[in-house]
């Protein structure tokens, strides 16, 4: 249920929810992140993009005081006035990994791996070439061996044989949370990220770090990956109209389309109150 007052903290997924099919973020909705800041309200911008991809997610929420990314397992306070500071930063170890897609695959198939290996600015990802990735020009492929030779912030598979929830649902079956955390966020690939590493536990450290309970936390997102910090937070949590209906079904209330502006026309209202 939605609280009365105004929220003490904001975050919003970004591709899908905030950002637009284009991949632009409209003035319109930048316009209304800055009044949420000038309000006091801190924003943050909660994401299953990497680290290498700061940048880029710095400019399409430039109004963010944190960034939760690679879908919790990285935490930036960009409020310093020093610079960006990195207040949590998980890893899968490559053994764990190795093991649990030897496992997978036992059970579904071959299947098209990727992994996430670098924080470095605008870093490829690693693996099987595939070509329903969206993003091949931040694409390198490389051997299984190549891959698991280090650890990583988060590895992606898909197999032809299943839809992207069926294969979700089959490797919950088989890996345990306490081994890694698996999700889907829209891209046709199962993510797997380090064990207690999801947009919730990644949003506590920014409520720690900020004295914020979470049931004075308002969310906005649209994919299974925003699930559990839509299970965290209290102040409310809005699916666009676009969500995955697993989202929509755990949704406080439904906002307009990430194409029609639905975060910003939402908090413009609460504003305007």
């Amino acid at each position: 249920m939605t609280r009365p007052g105004l929220p003490k903290l904001i975050a919003t997924d970004l591709d899908g929810t905030l950002v637009r099919s284009d991949d632009t973020v409209s003035a319109y909705t930048h316009g209304v992140l800055d009044r949420v800041r000038a309000a006091g309200i801190p924003v943050v911008g909660a994401t299953g993009r990497g680290p290498r991809l700061s940048e880029l997610t710095r400019n399409d929420i430039r109004a963010a005081d944190f960034l939760v990314m690679a879908g919790g397992g990285w935490v930036v306070d960009q409020s310093d006035p020093s610079g960006p500071v990195v207040l949590r930063e998980e890893r899968l170890p490559a053994e764990v990994l190795a093991r649990l897609l030897a496992d997978l695959e036992a059970q579904v198939g071959p299947l098209t791996v990727m992994v996430e290996a670098s924080d470095e600015h605008d870093a490829p990802l690693w693996g099987d070439y595939h070509e329903s990735w969206p993003y091949q020009d931040r694409f390198e492929a490389r051997t299984r061996d190549e891959c698991l030779a280090s650890d990583v912030i988060k590895a992606f598979a898909r197999t032809a044989d299943h839809h992207v929830d069926e294969l979700l649902a089959v490797a919950r079956e088989i890996i345990p949370p306490q081994v890694a955390t698996l999700t889907q966020a829209g891209l046709g690939f199962v993510e797997i990220c380090p064990p207690g590493v999801d947009k919730a536990t990644g949003l506590t450290v920014v409520a720690q770090t900020l004295g914020v309970d979470p049931a004075d936390v308002l969310v906005f997102g649209d994919m299974p990956n925003d699930l559990p910090m839509f299970g965290w937070a209290g102040w409310s949590r809005v699916a666009v109209a676009n969500a995955h209906p697993a989202l929509r079904a755990v949704a406080d209330e439904v906002t307009l389309r990430n194409d029609d502006d639905g975060v910003a026309v939402y908090l413009d209202r609460l504003l305007s109150r």
